[in-house]
Parts: structure tokens; sequence; C-alpha cells
């Protein structure tokens, strides 16, 4: 029972170091890219229309969501909601036998 309980707490740190790596993958992307657009914008037309800012804002928008999720700050359907929902369900049926 011991190893089986480190083994469950070593596949979730693996699964949270996942979550972890993409994060901050997706956020490096997003400021080499981003930044990357905005020299462009600046070598075509000098800032005069800057345009770089509407993917700054749509991909920003993505990388918000992405955080909230990789750091467990959704208020709805979040970890601790998955969690307790789990738990409810497994005492539910140890109440009834309905799973079998």
């Amino acid at each position: 029972m011991e190893n089986q309980n480190k083994e469950s707490k070593y596949l979730r740190a693996k699964e949270r170091v996942d979550e972890l790596k993409k994060f901050y993958g997706n956020l490096g992307s997003y400021i080499t890219v981003i930044s990357a657009l905005a020299i462009i914008n600046y070598l075509v037309d000098g800032f005069a229309y800057m345009w770089f800012l509407w993917a700054a804002f749509g991909w920003g928008i993505g990388v918000f969501f992405h955080a909230l999720k990789t750091f467990d700050l959704m208020p709805f359907f979040g970890r601790k909601w998955e969690e307790r929902k789990i738990k409810e369900l497994m005492e539910e049926d140890e109440k009834t036998k309905k799973w079998k």
C-alpha cells in the first residue's frame, strides 16, 4: 500500500511538472513571437499603427486562461472542485454499492 501511495504521489508530481512545462513553454513562445512582431511593426511603419497589439491581446487571453488552469486559480471546475467531486462520488458508491 505504501509503495502504491508513493507511485501515486510521483505520478501527480510528474503531471504537475508537465503542466508547468507546457505553461512556461507557451509563455516563452508568446514573449518571443510578440517581441518579434513588435520589432517587425517598428521596422515597417515605425509604430504609426501598432498592429502587433492585436496579436498580443488575442494570444494574451489564451496565456491568461492557461495560467489560471495551471496555477489552479479557476473559481469553477478547478482541481479542488474535481477532487471534491471524485471524493463525493466514491463515498456515494460506498454507500449504495451502485458501481461495480
